[in-house]
């Protein structure tokens, strides 16, 4: 996923503040989930976060391009691991990384639920 650094994501160092990083993580773990997950899947769970760790690397700036990249770890019924890169696209510098446990909820009850061996292959490293 392809994102563009705007000016209300810049801070008071004039680089993009923490936050606008973290909001990448999810924004991209859930364009991943909706594009592997059947329907019945998204109708049935929804999804928190447990842990987010976040290792900034290199500032991204206005007018940067970055580009997200992300995968699942390890999954089993009731945690997935999930890992993100963010690059900026013209040099495909590694700007930050991150690792997110994520629990799947019931999207009826809003209570933990566990994940079918279906859901875990399909995102499965």
């Amino acid at each position: 996923m392809t994102v563009s650094v705007q000016q209300a994501d810049i801070d008071e160092q004039n680089h993009v503040n923490n936050t606008v990083y973290l909001r990448w993580v999810q924004d991209v773990a859930t364009t991943h989930w909706r594009s592997l997950a059947t329907a019945d899947a998204q109708a049935g769970i929804g999804w928190v976060v447990l842990r987010h760790e976040i290792d900034y690397k290199i500032p991204a700036c206005q007018g940067d391009e970055i580009v997200l990249r992300t995968w699942v770890g390890e999954a089993n019924r009731l945690k997935f691991e999930r890992f993100t890169e963010i690059c900026r696209k013209i040099d495909n510098q590694l700007l930050s990384q991150a690792r997110t446990l994520w629990v799947p909820i019931d999207s009826r009850t809003g209570k933990p639920t566990r994940v079918s061996a279906e859901v875990r292959a399909r995102f499965s490293a």
